[in-house]
């Protein structure tokens, strides 16, 4: 049987979510856990693949095990086991054929901006000190939805088949002394949200115009955008499925 589960993480102390030697990682934690608790070895399967110090509010997985679940009882005790910055919840069987990350259908993110010293977002937020135009900010992002291939803002030298994505919404908010940008897509390349924060700060900035924003993205080439902000302001906020199809299971 398959199984679905929920995941928020603090990813400042891990080497982002994917397995890797000699490196404390978000997967190889949860793995460690549900192996131990279930007395088998559990590989899981994440809908995405965060950075280094990236977060995540919600992200979902999936493992296969041969027998019925007590959800609430399994979660309880893997909460009890797992580090205080990694916790999991809503865990449920789906179809067979069900994959966290290849069927879904659109991921959303979150980057926060502050631009007051805080402490208590130490870690959690990109600090700066020059405020920027909102305004421009939201007149360049719906540039984004003009474009499909987004190869100026993948890293360098990744391994893809295409760099096309389909942007479904792109806007930027104040909220107190917080600037957050929001973003959702049906894909996203690797770094790609923290190479577009980084360009667009250019154009808050009044570095960079809107036509030479939409120039960047048409070069096709990571050399002309702007630099990566901090993994520390980046939060993977949902992943969305068609619920039909996944969790549609018969008995």
């Amino acid at each position: 049987m398959r199984y679905f589960f929920e995941i928020s993480y603090d990813g400042t102390n891990y080497h982002g979510w994917q397995k890797q030697p000699n490196s404390k990682t978000i997967q190889e934690t949860i793995e460690t856990c549900f192996s131990t608790i279930l007395k088998q070895k559990i590989d899981i399967v994440g809908a995405g693949r965060t950075d280094a110090g990236v977060h995540a509010r919600k992200m979902i997985a999936h493992f296969d095990y041969g027998f019925d679940l007590n959800s609430t009882k399994l979660s309880y005790k893997l909460n009890s086991f797992l580090p205080s910055d990694i916790a999991i919840s809503n865990i449920f069987e789906v179809n067979q054929d069900a994959h966290a990350r290849f069927s879904a259908i659109s991921r959303s993110y979150e980057y926060i901006i502050s631009f007051k010293k805080n402490p208590l977002l130490f870690n959690r937020v990109y600090h700066l000190s020059k405020k920027l135009d909102i305004d421009q900010l939201n007149n360049a992002s719906n540039m984004l939805f003009n474009h499909n291939d987004f190869r100026s803002f993948s890293k360098s030298k990744t391994d893809v088949k295409t760099f096309n994505c389909k942007i479904l919404n792109a806007k930027w908010k104040l909220d107190g002394d917080l600037l957050i940008f929001s973003i959702k897509a049906n894909r996203f390349l690797r770094n790609m949200v923290r190479a577009i924060v980084g360009t667009l700060i250019e154009v808050g900035q009044n570095s960079l115009d809107i036509e030479s924003f939409n120039q960047i993205i048409l070069k096709k080439d990571r050399k002309f955008a702007g630099y990566s902000v901090p993994a520390s302001g980046l939060y993977l906020n949902q992943i969305e499925y068609n619920k039909t199809e996944i969790f549609n299971v018969s008995k």
